[in-house]
């Protein structure tokens, strides 16, 4: 079988070039835009290629013709093949931008980095005035909590270093999870750039305990209260929540399977995200009667929902109790009912520590649903 050949690098930013599975291909190297957005654990969001040619040179061809804005649609098809001349120039022209970019980008310090980072993201000065959204300050709140890299140098920078700073910071969890969100983009930003020799990020952990978990969950008198008053769209949700145990963040782009009535979503962990958890019979009506009206669960932001439900609560006559504390009365509604252990712990996407658990761990969506359904509800 004969080697792939090996084409030289291309700059930082200048897209990408391909080469595609399946043999026999016409045109079997596609040509792509540089990445734009990353997701939060760091991972390129595909971009549509900008076409597809036979020759690998004919790609560089082509993104530059994009990066300068003189492509267009079929432009590719003028391209003769390049010559030897033309192949080895364009390797020596890239040989020597990218030497010289890599020892400019090993100057730069993690403050850098972040300001680069900080504009492509947010497409404005990282000092601009305007209102900031709510992932703009987060992530510049936790580049401040990890100060102690400001001045280093960004590519020196080893797990080690992520880690320390990490576990050095006395700031709650949810302070913790945006520095770790921060580290994933950042370096997706930077391995994009030719900024790091290597994505550390994926090797940094949180060790702190996930204090978050603390909270009162609703009391029986409460629950009562609330399905008395379930035509309410506020405690509509909070029953929804309450039965299915999500964190309230889940809900904003939450799947929804109303035919085998499962819930799909989850966010945080490894073992929370993506996981199904069954619609009780009890809030099914409801789930039904809300997707019907809004199409979603929050149509609305979080912070909307939670000082909806605040004012509610107080109407109510029922004291003040955070969204999180749905999910907490979830879990005592299973310790309550008799919920097998391991099986609320997977609707809760709780991690397991055994390896038994852990790793061979799989309940079928009706042996959950056997489960769930021990909860009784009173109304």
């Amino acid at each position: 079988m004969a080697k792939r050949k090996k084409y030289p690098k291309l700059p930082n930013g200048y897209g990408s070039i391909k080469r595609l599975s399946g043999r026999n291909r016409t045109n079997p190297y596609g040509v792509y835009p540089p990445t734009k957005e990353f997701d939060l654990n760091g991972i390129p969001v595909p971009r549509k290629a900008i076409c597809y040619v036979d020759d690998w040179y004919k790609g560089f061809t082509v993104l530059t013709w994009y990066r300068n804005g003189e492509y267009y649609e079929g432009r590719e098809k003028e391209l003769s093949s390049d010559s030897e001349e033309l192949k080895r120039q364009i390797t020596g022209i890239l040989s020597k931008f990218n030497q010289g970019q890599r020892e400019t980008a090993g100057q730069k310090t993690f403050e850098e980095v972040y300001q680069e980072y900080y504009q492509w993201k947010f497409q404005k000065p990282h000092n601009h005035t305007e209102k900031k959204t709510s992932m703009e300050n987060s992530m510049r709140a936790a580049y401040k909590n990890c100060s102690a890299l400001h001045s280093r140098s960004f590519r020196s920078l080893t797990a080690n270093d992520l880690q320390e700073t990490i576990d050095n910071c006395n700031k709650k969890h949810s302070s913790l999870e945006l520095i770790l969100i921060l580290y994933h983009q950042m370096y997706a930003y930077a391995e994009a750039n030719d900024l790091a020799d290597k994505d550390y990020s994926k090797f940094v952990k949180i060790n702190k305990s996930d204090d978050d978990e603390h909270g009162e969950p609703f009391s029986a008198s409460d629950l009562e209260i609330l399905w008395k008053h379930q035509d309410n769209e506020v405690a509509e949700m909070i029953l929804i929540m309450c039965y299915s145990g999500f964190r309230i963040s889940a809900y904003t782009d939450m799947k929804t399977n109303l035919e085998e009535r499962y819930f799909q979503g989850g966010v945080k962990t490894a073992a929370g995200k993506n996981r199904i958890v069954p619609i009780h019979s009890a809030i099914l009506p409801l789930v039904q009667r809300r997707l019907d009206q809004y199409g979603s669960y929050l149509p609305d932001s979080a912070q909307t929902f939670r000082k909806a439900m605040y004012k509610t609560l107080n109407l109510l006559g029922i004291k003040k109790h955070t969204p999180h504390d749905a999910r907490h009365t979830f879990s005592m509604l299973c310790d309550k009912y008799g919920v097998a252990e391991n099986d609320k712990k997977t609707m809760l996407g709780h991690a397991f520590s055994d390896v038994t658990n852990k790793v061979y761990r799989h309940r079928e969506l009706e042996e959950l649903r056997s489960q769930i359904e021990k909860i009784k509800v009173c109304h």
